[in-house]
């Protein structure tokens, strides 16, 4: 995943799709398991695949819809916690945070991004 960049940047150039027309999905450790947020650009949050996909592009001016996992209180054990299982709340929680994004893609692929982003942002 650390080489997301390079699969992106290869469809991208051969499908001439401009990176502000690109939806990246991650996981998000700096926000609440089920939780997601939607956005245009930003930095990579330490993410390895993000940093790939920004040197990649040459911008950071892409869509993210950042699924939250949550963060296990302690840096020394984010590996740990994002390689393996997640608990069955946790689970849960990301499996309806996924089901919902997937209600928000006919307004995504619209171009409705407040539309998709009030959506998302909602409880």
């Amino acid at each position: 995943m650390n080489r997301s960049g390079q699969s992106v940047a290869a469809l991208a150039q051969f499908y001439k799709i401009k990176p502000e027309e690109i939806l990246v999905v991650h996981d998000e450790l700096d926000i609440p398991c089920g939780r997601i947020k939607f956005k245009l650009g930003g930095g990579n949050g330490g993410h390895n695949g993000l940093k790939d996909i920004q040197a990649r592009l040459g911008t950071a001016d892409y869509y993210r819809l950042r699924l939250g996992i949550g963060h296990p209180g302690d840096r020394n054990l984010v590996v740990g916690y994002v390689l393996n299982k997640p608990s069955t709340e946790h689970r849960r929680q990301i499996d309806d945070a996924v089901a919902k994004s997937l209600q928000a893609i006919p307004d995504i692929l619209a171009g409705k991004w407040e539309e998709a982003t009030r959506f998302l942002h909602s409880k």
